[in-house]
């Protein structure tokens, strides 16, 4: 039967949409943090979706809200009053930390991202963005234009002028063996030389962690350092939140908190986590940014009835069982289990990460070449063990991404670190 559809899916879809395994996998259902295949096998998940399902699979507080808002109006958009909408953008205008907040809902991060940089460009009159080396934005013909890494950018045409920053990935690239503190005076001095070569750009558009790019991330504060110089001149600051938002990296419940000493971000984009599942995008900005275009606009799925049940379902559920506590608790034990792992397996160049985002960079020993090969060796020994992680990377790095539902348990994460450690030590 997999097989059957393997074919039918080749032969109807493109060629570029990426499966995972050699021998793809079909999910027929879940629950908490397990998922089943077609042939009826278990597997701990530990990717949930590509951290979309971020409180649990089939979670019933989730699944009652969907089902009751089904029975009542599923969509009317937003042309007319929509009673949810206005009460999950209540609540994140609130979480935000942006003063005087506007919410726009959208269905993907994808399109969170490209309306940011809409309104980034009409704000400030100009189509140049900053943006960090070995980031990912989203597959849109704008959020390509601006993703630092090559595998995830398909052509080099775009809408907008990109200018690449230095500072998003601290163990590699010329300031790597500098300490924390000299390694951002480094990258706020390559900003500033930058912008000295430039017309006035509309914003820097970062992600605190990461996320395809293999959970990479900057020392804290280097966001805040550089909000400083970009308040200088005007610019925005886009924080991109669809990975790290919700408090997925445990300390925070948005990643941009870390390097919040200079105030929080201009605009900020979250999606994934927040519908649980159900497709759910949005940005959140100031009003007098949110609101300078000058022509009209709708959005007919985004902020649609059954999604926004969704969301005020598991961000209360997320809320009141304080699963950014549980992410930093149970995340350091799996991370402390992961690194006791890695030193015993010379592939392993780094384990990173906080809370339930962690990368494990993979390499040839003894180098820092990426091992692509023994990267997917790991994949499909985790799964022969019963256990779904992530991959990712860009610039000659391989990792695997590990980031599970938020509501993981103790039991589950040894389980898992076990099946990990095995999957590692398969490649020596």
């Amino acid at each position: 039967m997999t097989n059957d559809l393997l074919g039918r899916h080749r032969a109807v879809l493109p060629d570029w949409l990426a499966l995972y395994y050699e021998e793809p996998l079909e999910l027929t259902h879940g629950e908490g943090r397990h998922v089943w295949d077609a042939q009826g096998n278990r597997y701990l998940d530990f990717f949930g979706g590509i951290l979309t399902t971020m409180t649990a699979h089939a979670l019933p507080e989730v699944t009652k809200a969907v089902s009751e808002q089904a029975g009542r109006i599923i969509h009317s958009s937003t042309l007319y009053l929509n009673r949810p909408m206005v009460e999950l953008a209540e609540r994140i205008a609130q979480l935000s930390g942006i003063p005087d907040a506007r919410v726009f809902f959208t269905t993907s991060g994808t399109e969170a991202n490209d309306t940011a940089l809409l309104l980034a460009t009409a704000y400030r009159r100009s189509n140049t963005i900053l943006a960090m080396r070995n980031s990912y934005h989203g597959r849109s013909f704008s959020a390509v234009g601006i993703t630092g890494n090559s595998g995830w950018s398909p052509t080099s045409l775009s809408p907008l002028q990109t200018l690449y920053v230095h500072g998003g990935v601290r163990t590699r690239g010329p300031f790597a063996s500098l300490g924390d503190e000299a390694y951002i005076a480094a990258c706020v001095e390559d900003l500033r030389d930058l912008l000295g070569h430039t017309r006035a750009p509309a914003a820097l558009i970062a992600e605190p962690v990461q996320g395809v790019g293999g959970f990479t991330a900057p020392p804290d504060g280097l966001y805040a350092a550089f909000r400083e110089v970009l308040h200088e001149r005007g610019i925005l600051w886009i924080a991109d939140e669809v990975q790290t938002g919700w408090g997925r990296t445990g300390e925070h419940f948005w990643g941009w908190q870390a390097h919040g000493q200079s105030g929080p971000p201009d605009i900020m984009t979250f999606a994934k986590g927040i519908g649980n599942g159900m497709s759910i995008g949005g940005v959140v900005a100031r009003s007098e940014i949110m609101n300078c275009l000058d022509s009209n606009s709708i959005s007919t799925f985004g902020g649609t009835q059954i999604t926004m049940a969704a969301g005020l379902a598991n961000l209360n559920y997320l809320l009141e069982h304080d699963l950014q506590g549980n992410a930093r608790r149970v995340g350091g034990l799996l991370i402390e289990r992961l690194r006791a792992v890695a030193a015993q397996v010379p592939a392993v160049r780094e384990v990173r990460g906080r809370g339930l985002m962690i990368g494990i960079e993979i390499t040839k020993p003894g180098t820092d070449e990426a091992d692509p090969q023994a990267a997917a060796a790991v994949l499909e020994a985790a799964r022969e063990g019963g256990l779904l992680i992530g991959k990712g990377g860009g610039h000659n790095t391989s990792s695997l991404r590990v980031a599970p539902p938020l509501s993981l348990n103790v039991a589950e994460a040894e389980e898992g670190a076990a099946i990990l450690d095995n999957a590692l030590r398969s490649i020596q």
